[in-house]
């Protein structure tokens, strides 16, 4: 796994499971037999969820009395905060540059001149209408 914190993060994250671990539990704290609760896999398999979070810093154990909840860190998500809304300045001057161009430029343009359209062929004449075929006895 990456060695810095933000890459930590990041990769945790990238799983929906954790996401939606992550999301349940900016709500309240929950045990590990709570998180594992809506999901078809194993607690083992929840406990190696949580360690790839906690590894990253975004929750944290803690015990009262019997009973371990889970706790999630909210500070980290002050780091990856600060690297997205970096990205979101820079992207926002971009398009602050980008409107003040569209409106430096006139609203109106010359119309450009247009090539007169081709001529368009004359129908053909229509051909003859063929009579119908006659009916009875023949002549």
């Amino acid at each position: 796994m990456a060695a810095d914190p933000l890459s930590r993060v990041f990769s945790a994250l990238a799983d929906p499971t954790r996401r939606d671990m992550v999301a349940r539990l900016a709500v309240g704290d929950a045990t590990v037999n709570e998180l594992a609760e809506p999901y078809d896999v194993t607690v083992q398999a929840v406990s190696k969820h949580l360690r790839v979070l906690e590894d990253a810093g975004l929750v944290s154990r803690t015990r009262e009395a019997q009973r371990r909840p889970v706790h999630l860190e909210a500070k980290v998500f002050d780091l990856m905060t600060k690297w997205i809304e970096r990205y979101q300045r820079q992207a926002e001057e971009r398009y602050r540059r980008l409107d003040d161009l569209l409106r430096s430029m006139p609203d109106e343009r010359e119309p450009s001149p247009r090539a007169e359209p081709p001529e368009t062929p004359t129908p053909e004449t229509p051909a003859p209408e063929t009579p119908a075929p006659e009916t009875g006895a023949l002549r």
